[in-house]
């Protein structure tokens, strides 16, 4: 059966079982020489891409402040003038940044930088309200991210935010917030066919949260773009990777990623879908609870994108054929002990 839309949680809050990822669309920005971003955007693009995406169902935008030092935001803020009732808007707050120079400064999880942080996406994004606010910093102890948690609550019952969750890998974190914290509804963490999140789908349905997708198409691998020979340009993020970004290296893909993409490649298209589409349904069939958050630039990959809700979850045959695909792949690695393929699986210490 083909769903178009999900429950964001615990919230009610209904979206599109698809979002759209704004991180690209926040253009340059770094930590010293170290770039954040995908390069330089068109920003008349990217505000066509975002008007193209709720034109064609699409209404969940995640962004955070710090992508581009506040120019995602502001991207968003002027696509969606005139539409802002049509939409569901994600951001995300924790990590400093100076606008004027497109630079991270840092991080500050304290109640009052929080206080300071909504005002500021709230007058980005030209809204008067969040629909979700999520904390970004993926590795703060419990004790201080359980210190947010008042005022959370004072800026749901003020208005400013409709319900907040936590950008997290680590499935303690997670379980933490949505077992404590009375307006959690979300955890967004990294899932795709080439990275399974088991532990953090299973805080998910315990805890009646959403399961927002990062990386769902890995970094753009699973769009079928890529090859060995690809070499990523040095203003993007992917061309001189930073150690937690394990897709590309040397400013190429991962040949253990590549060898991945390839062993499902054939079972994600076998319907008719392209590589994208078929990744995307291959999370909706993984569970209820998640909503993908590709990220785009462009018309074109958003019309892509959601082209693949026409087509929803994988069927049972074709998901489970990626299933055993996978598994041959890890048998054949454990094989070839001396040569491992198989990427081990890790938590990145930090992420944007």
């Amino acid at each position: 059966m083909v769903v178009t839309t999900r429950t964001l949680g615990r919230s009610g809050i209904e979206v599109s079982a698809l979002g759209m990822g704004c991180w690209a669309i926040g253009g340059p920005w770094a930590e010293g020489s170290q770039p954040l971003g995908w390069g330089a955007v068109d920003d008349d693009e990217s505000v066509r891409a975002v008007r193209r995406a709720l034109d064609l169902g699409v209404t969940l935008f995640d962004t955070a402040d710090t992508y581009g030092a506040g120019h995602s935001e502001r991207i968003i803020g002027r696509a969606l003038a005139g539409r802002r009732n049509e939409a569901v808007i994600a951001t995300k707050w924790g990590y400093t940044f100076d606008e004027a120079t497109r630079q991270a400064t840092g991080e500050d999880a304290s109640p009052a930088y929080l206080r300071r942080a909504v005002t500021a996406s709230l007058r980005r994004l030209d809204t008067d309200w969040i629909d979700l606010y999520q904390l970004h910093l993926a590795d703060l102890p419990l004790s201080r991210a359980e210190a947010l948690i008042g005022t959370l609550e004072e800026l749901v019952a003020e208005g400013l935010i409709r319900a907040y969750g936590w950008s997290t890998d680590r499935p303690d974190r997670a379980a933490a917030f949505g077992h404590g914290a009375p307006g959690a509804t979300a955890v967004q963490h990294a899932l795709s066919v080439l990275r399974d999140a088991p532990e953090l789908l299973a805080v998910c349905e315990k805890y009646d949260l959403a399961s927002v997708n990062r990386g769902p198409l890995g970094m753009g691998l699973l769009t079928g773009k890529y090859t060995a020979d690809s070499t990523l340009p040095r203003d993007d993020v992917r061309g001189l990777a930073p150690g937690w970004l394990e897709w590309f290296r040397g400013g190429r893909p991962a040949p253990e990623w590549l060898r991945r993409v390839a062993a499902v490649r054939e079972a994600l298209t076998g319907d008719g879908r392209t590589l994208a589409q078929g990744a995307l349904g291959w999370i909706w069939a993984r569970s209820g609870r998640t909503i993908p958050i590709p990220g785009c630039r462009t018309v074109a990959q958003v019309e892509e994108n959601a082209a693949a809700l026409r087509r929803g979850p994988l069927g049972p045959d074709q998901f489970a054929e990626v299933e055993r695909q996978l598994a041959a792949l890890r048998s054949a690695a454990l094989r070839d002990a001396d040569h491992p393929r198989w990427p081990r699986p890790t938590v990145p210490a930090t992420h944007p």
